[in-house]
């Protein structure tokens, strides 16, 4: 006679097996009542270009890893191709992150542009096709971080991008960036008159991404649109009503499309004037604390007034590496992650270590007794099932 307590597990194998959909289903179609939802109590872990500190920046690889490390967001930065398609690539040049100079058949592609009033040198990803980036690999950055990854991925698109979201076992977001959008436009030209931005915001809805701020719609699919170029994202503002975050860079870095300084871009007045187009900002976080011989100073009053505006912050970028850390954090990334987000209070923010982030936050602001184990339980279900119906 069967134990009592297998009859109930058996029950839920039967009617999971005779269900017309499977708890696992195919890629980028997942059963979304069987995701864990995304967390809203607690400040964002956003994946800065996946968790780039310990595989190559913006590859598939980065972007799974830092889901597997509890990302609530996965970030890219996107540019395009030649024959205009979307890419996940940081720089506009791919010297510094791809094996290019290992392709002697590109050497006559080398070229000298000016990209945000400083001419460049260099191979650009507007001067090959899709394919032929394909045949490049992707390296690390930092030489003081893990090179043994190197050539081992490619660069992806931002529909590939977006697949590795939705394919995660629970809701992840998606934060792109709408990157030298002023570079791309020059350069890159679409059909029917159409601009980066236009191509942008419509691989998004092919999606499904829509929706304000904690709607119904964006709880389902979250995602936040970023750029430093103000006229992007007010030109997109009648296309999506995705909430989109306003980048600011170091305060002697002008803003890119209408060359307006740091001190004019933060101050009430423009605040004021660009919450209509934004709900947060992006800044670099020492222009939020500046810091002097490596130790960090009293902190300005931007968060309290970007706060006063209704606008979330979320600042870049932090780092692991002791060379990244302020004195005052004795080189630990945990007492850092906890001044910026108990003592200054934002809302979010970008880290290359996403594990770590996420470890500090299950510490300190841990999901309820009850639904962890709610989730636990859901997630040996689905494992057990899934393994069930593979055997």
């Amino acid at each position: 006679m069967a134990s009592p307590r297998l009859v109930p597990f058996v029950l839920l194998l039967l009617f999971v097996g005779c269900s017309a959909r499977a708890l696992y289903p195919l890629p980028s179609r997942r059963n979304d009542r069987n995701r864990r939802p995304l967390q809203t109590f607690r400040a964002y872990n956003v994946a800065h270009r996946g968790s780039n500190g310990e595989l190559p920046e913006e590859t598939s690889a980065a972007y799974m890893r830092a889901i597997d490390e509890g990302a609530d967001f996965i970030e890219s930065d996107i540019l395009a191709s030649k024959d205009g398609v979307l890419i996940c690539f940081h720089d506009v040049n791919l010297d510094d992150t791809t094996n290019i100079a290992n392709h002697t058949e590109f050497l006559d592609r080398k070229r000298t542009y000016e990209v945000q009033g400083a001419n460049i040198t260099g191979y650009f990803t507007v001067d090959f096709t899709l394919e032929e980036l394909k045949s490049l690999r992707v390296k690390q950055r930092y030489s003081f971080r893990d090179q043994q990854y190197n050539g081992k991925f490619s660069i992806i698109t931002f529909e590939e991008f977006i697949s590795i979201a939705l394919d995660a076992p629970r809701v992840v977001g998606i934060y792109p960036e709408i990157k030298n959008p002023v570079f791309i436009n020059q350069r890159v030209k679409w059909s029917n008159g159409k601009k980066f931005e236009d191509i942008f915001v419509e691989t998004l809805k092919k999606y499904g991404y829509e929706g304000s701020y904690l709607s119904k719609k964006w709880l389902k699919q979250p995602a936040f649109i970023q750029s430093f170029a103000p006229t992007s994202l007010t030109y997109i503002s009648n296309q999506t009503d995705l909430p989109k975050i306003f980048l600011i860079d170091d305060t002697t870095v002008p803003t890119q499309d209408t060359n307006q300084s740091f001190w004019e871009i933060t101050s009430d007045h423009y605040l004021d004037y660009i919450k209509e187009y934004v709900m947060g900002i992006g800044p670099w976080k020492d222009n939020l604390v500046t810091s002097s011989n490596n130790y960090l100073q009293t902190p300005t009053d931007l968060v309290a007034r970007a706060h006063a505006h209704n606008l979330q912050v979320h600042p870049y970028t932090f780092r692991n590496e002791n060379q990244f850390l302020h004195f005052n954090f004795s080189q630990d990334p945990y007492k850092e992650y906890d001044y910026w987000i108990n003592k200054i209070g934002v809302d979010g923010l970008f880290t290359d270590f996403t594990g770590s982030f996420h470890q500090y936050q299950e510490w300190t602001s841990p999901f309820s007794s009850s639904e962890k184990d709610a989730y636990n339980l859901l997630d040996k279900i689905v494992a057990m099932i899934s393994k069930f119906k593979h055997s």
